[in-house]
């Protein structure tokens, strides 16, 4: 968590990240076979932990070695720890819940309303969660005292970048979203040392926002990334690397709780940012909400 003491920004340590969280993280760069035992996790982590190695080895239709390399890639020592972090998290009751499964032809609208709730607010808790507390303070720290702040994003991760842009302008930081890829590469060629781009992609494998970040890098700025992914081809070209933490299904992809858990991000950027120069940033709301305000009608 970020706190102010004397004017200052203190990190203090996150807690330790969900297993079931990290192995969503990673689950791009597992191979078939792995993934085919983050299959059997992810549909029933409780099930799961109760497996013997060779039961989880036969329901995923793969060898025991595949099953120690897959605890490997979650950085435990072995296979008894798999299935004590699995009882863990089952434990807890929006670990153990299934509202946030894929969306069933059988489903009620009760039932819908449910499920998307479930996966929003997961979104958002898991994000928080997660969100690494020393590169937030490392990027509000870089952007607080950048020249000029330049935001890639394409298609709905072009609609977070459009927030951050309006939140860090609102506090007198000089900042511009760019969601055309020639606009983008344009801006990114021309920035440099003391300049912050940042690029937003939940899969972190959107080409024109990895090159443009890369361009970006190339010239001296500061990089900075938003994504669900850490081992995705965007986070490479990042100086820091922001994590969300979104659960998409077959039919919301690119959905609300994507955009959610990254609004999470962007929101603690801003008040982090924010937070720098308090008394500035009040005072700059202050003034634009009252430039605005004739433009309200009355009750």
């Amino acid at each position: 968590m970020l706190e102010s003491s004397d004017g200052a920004l203190v990190v203090t340590a996150a807690p330790a990240i969900p297993l079931l969280v990290r192995l969503r993280g990673i689950r791009p760069s597992l191979s078939p076979a792995e993934d085919r035992v983050a299959e059997v996790v992810l549909a029933d982590a409780r099930r799961a932990a109760g497996f013997t190695i060779s039961e989880l080895a036969a329901a995923a239709d793969t060898s025991e070695t595949t099953v120690l390399r897959f605890c490997r890639r979650l950085d435990l020592p072995g296979y008894p720890r798999l299935r004590l972090a699995l009882a863990e998290e089952s434990a807890h009751p929006r670990s153990a819940a299934r509202d946030g499964s894929d969306i069933s032809a059988t489903d009620t609208i009760g039932d819908i309303i449910a499920k998307v709730a479930f996966t929003n607010a997961s979104a958002v808790e898991e994000t928080a969660q997660q969100l690494d507390r020393t590169s937030l303070a490392d990027a509000a720290s870089a952007v607080a005292r950048a020249g000029r702040v330049d935001i890639y994003g394409i298609g709905a991760s072009a609609v977070v970048g459009t927030d951050l842009q309006q939140k860090l302008h609102r506090i007198g930081v000089v900042a511009f979203a760019w969601n055309d890829p020639h606009l983008s590469l344009t801006s990114a060629t021309l920035l440099g040392r003391g300049d912050v781009a940042l690029g937003i992609s939940h899969s972190g494998t959107t080409a024109e926002t990895i090159e443009s970040l890369a361009v970006a890098r190339s010239t001296g700025a500061t990089t900075v990334a938003i994504t669900n992914f850490p081992l995705s081809r965007l986070a490479v070209e990042a100086n820091l690397l922001l994590t969300t933490a979104a659960r998409e299904t077959s039919l919301r992809s690119g959905a609300t709780a994507s955009r959610i858990a990254a609004l999470t991000v962007v929101d603690c950027l801003y008040i982090a940012v924010a937070q720098r120069n308090l008394k500035r940033a009040r005072k700059a709301v202050s003034d634009t909400r009252e430039a605005v305000a004739g433009h309200h009608l009355g009750g």
